[in-house]
């Protein structure tokens, strides 16, 4: 079990969670206004490079909802054959056109590969934006590629627990449910299935 996840890996999943069961049997959108991004920006300053420096308004908060619908789609291709999220599973974004919302976004902030290499570790290549220029649609298009292409993308899990919308990461072989409320829940939904049938017959 890991105890951590990095830091793109938190991001593209903390955005595809803006989208969540709001508690009275519906779904919830965190980002339906720009107060819900500045807020979201807010809580995750530490993981955006100069959030104090990023424009929100409008045309961003625009630019990262269709960035989330994006996400969410490819999401929903990265946990097949398993079903997508209920959340959104009968209006996905068609996955090319997902992609093209992904790189086009990544694009917007050019990146150069950097090399680090200290004398108590072996060289590491990472990214950085080629410009001072900070754009938070590409800040977490760079996250959710990095995401999409690297290994916790196997571990990438909808969870199906009644109500709820959320994907996770499978930490564990037996993890079917994001949190174990959310296991809670199946379990009682079989029961009473299993009840009400037993009844019927």
């Amino acid at each position: 079990m890991r105890d951590t996840i990095d830091s793109d890996t938190r991001l593209a999943l903390d955005l595809a969670l803006t989208i969540r069961h709001d508690g009275h049997g519906g779904v919830a959108d965190d980002l339906s206004d720009l107060a819900g991004l500045t807020a979201w920006v807010g809580e995750h300053a530490e993981a955006l490079p100069d959030a104090p420096d990023l424009v929100l308004d409008e045309s961003a908060l625009a630019a990262v909802r269709d960035l989330r619908a994006a996400v969410r789609a490819l999401f929903a291709r990265a946990v097949r054959p398993g079903a997508p999220s209920p959340a959104d599973a009968a209006r996905l974004l068609p996955v090319p056109e997902a992609l093209d919302r992904l790189n086009t976004a990544a694009a917007r902030t050019p990146t150069v590969p950097v090399l680090r290499w200290t004398d108590d570790a072996e060289p590491a290549a990472h990214r950085r934006p080629a410009a001072p220029a900070t754009d938070l649609t590409a800040v977490l298009a760079h996250a959710a590629i990095a995401f999409l292409s690297g290994a916790d993308r196997r571990r990438l899990r909808a969870c199906h627990a009644p109500r709820c919308v959320r994907y996770f990461l499978k930490e564990h072989p037996r993890q079917e449910w994001c949190k174990p409320s959310c296991g809670n829940r199946a379990r009682v939904a079989r029961h009473h299935e299993r009840h009400k049938q037993g009844q019927s017959t």
